[in-house]
């Protein structure tokens, strides 16, 4: 008798599948609807001073508050409420509706005939692109050999780059063609058009194998990464994948038990004082450039630079995660995110305000880009996406109160808002320290931790 192959663990398979054509479109197609995301996200403080005009709001008026504020509490429902439904019916379901809601809604903001109507479309939108985050690292990190992963994952924050500055040159361009009034109006609906080219491309990607896997659907999962090795030229083991163990119906609340406690307050903490002081800063940051007497073409470029300054941000992060760890990478960024806030504060001169946001653009972006390969990371595959999804959701709830606090930059209260800013990265670079755990050049964990676990 034959004996039966030694079942291949998945990590293992992956591994041997290799990096190649399958990994990098796939890291084109959610960095397309990340680039767009960054888009929608950022093009309220790009279109608000339009905005104001159309519906005559007051600089700093509750309602110009309430329109940045909508998209961010969008997100924070719609990232808990996409990640936790990713680890239930698997993630190419939520992959394909999120961003064809985040078209409809996008659009359906461009034709607001009322500032009421267009708090809603920001709201929804957000909530569909809420889900995206989740999903899409989630799906990165489960599809990618385990000593490219990190820097892929940098490489995917990194579109958000991208997304600001097409955002950016795009607000520019309008701002040359229409009056303010009307060229918002352009803006959601030019933003809104790179999620139907997203979708269309996302259709050609199969769900998780991880994802199938603990859900008990082997074949599925099987044909999953013959669609990878047929795209990457090699060759799948013959040898059946090594099933784990049934995964227990799970909610959010298995984040707060056992060993997942620790690191899942830890991160929430970093990621609310990363977004609380990032959007803070940049949420408000058109209007502060406007308010020092710049020209709105003036204010575009020099936004469109402190957009640039992101890449070397990032392309350093994709450098440093894997030589000296996620954690390390991190915490360091953070750090020059707190001095940046500071040296932004003492700038007194025009060109010192631009050197100074360029080192925040560029400290805070790589920050991003090693929270986004560390965080999906540090939970098992029954709870990734849910894990990311209230992650991010503690981000989108900073975002909330970031325009808030960020107003004080318009009124005077320079001083308090970065001191508070600088404050937010330092807590969260010790946050970050503290979680205790490197995660460079591990398995991801395929199964729930016991509760002693480590």
């Amino acid at each position: 008798m034959t004996a039966m192959p030694r079942a291949v663990p998945l990590d293992d398979a992956i591994d041997r599948l290799g990096l190649g054509r399958f990994q990098w479109r796939l890291l084109a197609i959610c960095g397309l609807t990340w680039a767009a995301d960054a888009m929608e996200v950022l093009l309220m403080g790009f279109a608000l001073p339009g905005i104001s005009a159309a519906f005559g709001l007051e600089r700093g008026s509750s309602a110009a508050t309430l329109l940045l504020t909508a998209t961010f509490a969008g997100m924070l429902v719609g990232a808990v409420f996409w990640g936790w439904l990713a680890d239930r019916i698997g993630r190419r379901a939520v992959f394909l509706t999120t961003v064809t809601l985040g078209v409809v809604f996008g659009l359906a903001g461009a034709f607001a005939p009322s500032v009421a109507w267009l708090v809603a479309a920001r709201f929804l939108t957000g909530f569909a692109i809420g889900g995206t985050l989740p999903v899409d690292y989630a799906m990165m990190a489960e599809f990618v050999p385990t000593a490219w992963r990190g820097r892929f994952l940098v490489y995917l924050e990194s579109f958000w780059a991208l997304g600001t500055v097409a955002v950016a040159a795009l607000a520019w361009w309008l701002s040359t063609l229409f009056e303010p009034a009307e060229a918002w109006r352009w803006l959601l609906a030019l933003a809104a058009l790179p999620g139907v080219v997203g979708l269309l491309a996302r259709l050609g990607i199969p769900d998780s194998p991880r994802s199938l896997l603990v859900r008990g659907r082997e074949p599925e999962a099987r044909r999953a990464l013959g669609r990878v090795a047929r795209a990457n030229g090699t060759a799948l083991p013959d040898a059946p994948l090594l099933v784990p163990p049934p995964a227990p119906r799970v909610t959010p609340a298995a984040l707060f038990t056992g060993p997942l406690r620790r690191r899942t307050v830890l991160l929430a903490l970093v990621w609310f004082g990363l977004s609380l002081g990032y959007y803070g800063i940049f949420s408000w940051l058109p209007s502060f450039l406007r308010a020092q007497g710049l020209e709105l073409g003036a204010v575009y470029r020099t936004t469109l630079l402190l957009a640039l300054a992101q890449i070397p941000g990032y392309a350093l992060a994709a450098y440093l995660v894997e030589q000296v760890g996620r954690r390390a990478t991190l915490v360091g960024y953070l750090a020059a995110s707190a001095l940046g806030a500071y040296l932004f504060l003492l700038a007194g001169t025009p060109s010192a305000v631009l050197l100074t946001s360029a080192l925040l653009s560029f400290a805070l972006l790589g920050a991003w880009g090693a929270l986004y390969a560390y965080t999906p990371e540090l939970f098992p595959t029954p709870l990734r996406t849910t894990g990311m999804g209230v992650a991010s959701g503690m981000a989108r709830l900073a975002s909330v109160l970031s325009p808030s606090v960020g107003a004080l930059l318009l009124t005077g209260r320079l001083g308090a808002a970065l001191t508070l800013f600088a404050a937010c990265f330092a807590v969260s670079a010790a946050c970050a320290w503290a979680i205790g755990v490197e995660t460079r050049g591990q398995k991801l964990t395929e199964t729930l931790m016991p509760e002693n676990g480590a």
